[in-house]
This record gives structure tokens, sequence and C-alpha cells, in this order.
């Protein structure tokens, strides 16, 4: 029944906020959802799951970096390109979140863990504030390979609306 409760509650805390695009079926889940934050039409797709014999649930942000940063990242010299990802690491446990680095595929994945208390509830301003700490971390993460990639990058190489350089990440736009 708990479990039924934290995701009718989870689910809700979604919708309340206009975010709520799918539910996630996965045999290894209790339960899960993708969602778009900020809401709006330009949210970031992120999910938030609990996973089977766990008490807690995780906000995950998955990015895969676009082939145009990928061409400019291996243009990049004196290993430049593993510069980036070792500054991704370094902000990444500066934040003090969860992430797993796919280097040779040009991906990764930022995740929060928010363990359930006794009586297997999360506030909402509890979910929120895991919501805006991956978030914001993917957001930053975006900054640093645009510095990165700077003058690599030729404007008209990019669809504008896959790439985070659209939004300016307000939540009142």
């Amino acid at each position: 029944m708990s479990e039924i409760k934290i995701e009718s509650t989870i689910r809700d805390y979604l919708l309340e906020e206009g975010l709520l695009r799918k539910k996630i079926k996965d045999p290894k889940l209790d339960f899960g959802f993708q969602f778009a934050f900020p809401p709006g039409q330009g949210g970031h797709i992120m999910a938030v799951f609990k996973p089977k014999d766990k008490n807690l649930i995780i906000v995950s942000s998955g990015t895969q970096i676009s082939d145009q940063h990928i061409n400019a990242l291996n243009l990049l010299k004196n290993n430049k390109k593993l510069h980036y990802f070792m500054d991704l690491r370094k902000f990444f446990l500066l934040k003090d979140v969860f992430f797993r680095i796919d280097v040779n595929h040009y991906r990764y994945e930022i995740s929060d863990q928010k363990f359930l208390k006794e009586d297997r509830i999360i506030s909402k301003n509890s979910l929120f504030k895991s919501i805006r700490k991956v978030f914001n971390c993917a957001a930053y993460s975006n900054i640093i390979l645009a510095q990165y990639c700077s003058g690599k990058i030729k404007e008209e190489d990019f669809d504008k609306s896959k790439d985070f350089s659209e939004s300016d990440f307000s939540l009142y736009s």
C-alpha cells in the first residue's frame, strides 16, 4: 500500500506543477515518471523513480552530447577533451550528486537520491530541491561544454530546438 501512496504523491506533485510527461514501465522499478523541468515547452527531460526493494527515490537526468559538440571536442588540442570530462567530474563531486560519465560515447547521467522517511512520505519541497539540484548540474554542464567548444561550432550548424542554448533556465519566463 505504501508504494502506491508514494507513487501517487509524486505523480500529484508533478501534475500540480505541469511537469509530468509519462509513466516509466520497467520491471526493476516500483514506479517511475518522465517529466520536463522547468515547466513549459523548453523543459529538460528528466526522470524520478523508485527502484524495487529500495527505500529511496532517484531523480535523474541523462545527457547525450550533440554531434556538433562531439566534433568540436575532438578538434581540441592538448587533451582538452579529457579536461572537459574531468571538469564535469569535479563539478558533480562538488555539487554532491551521483553521476556516470561514458567518455567513449559522449554521454553522462546525473542523479540525486532521497531516502524515504519511516512513514514513506516525501515532501514536495524535498522532491523539488532534488529536481532543481540535478537540473542545475545539467544546465551548468552545458555551459562548461559551450565554453570548451567556443569558436569551434558555427551557430548555423545547430538545430537550437535540441539544445539548452534556447532556454534561459528561468522558471518564470
